[in-house]
């Protein structure tokens, strides 16, 4: 955040120094479990499909039982073979989830007061699956 007030002579520019874009990007990744975080990764710079599968191989596999599941969104680099292979050689189910719906945010149009009795507000991420939900979307993509 850039300071916008500060201290000067009375008739004189104010002159500071703001950094400019030299920001670096640290990605976190873990697993979240019911009682706990497993295989907690930082990564030097923005994921993208190596630095995800390497999480996955080297990280997070050895941490799954056969049965657990794991749920991902549909970012591009969550959806490469090498991940979901080594997810379900470790015995685990992959589910993604489904793509954004404008219909599971009640203040997508502007107007909350009309939509927010349509639309659940708290919906668990197991709540959104039927049983042929889970088979048609478990081996997407």
């Amino acid at each position: 955040m850039t300071r916008t007030r500060g201290w000067c002579q009375r008739g004189q520019p104010l002159l500071a120094r703001i950094p400019h874009g030299h920001w670096q990007t640290l990605t976190f990744l873990a697993g979240l479990r019911n009682d706990r975080i497993v295989a907690p990764f930082v990564l030097d710079g923005p994921i993208n499909g190596i630095g995800f599968t390497a999480w996955v191989e080297q990280c997070l596999a050895p941490t799954l039982d056969p049965g657990d599941i794991v749920i991902l969104d549909n970012l591009g680099s969550h959806t490469g073979k090498p991940a979901r292979n080594a997810i379900r050689d470790a015995g685990a189910h992959l589910f993604f989830l489904p793509p954004y719906s404008p219909d599971l945010n009640p203040c997508m149009d502007g107007s909350c007061e009309s939509r927010i009795q349509l639309v659940p507000v708290n919906r668990s991420v197991a709540a959104m699956y039927t049983a042929s939900d889970v088979q048609r979307d478990c081996c997407a993509p």
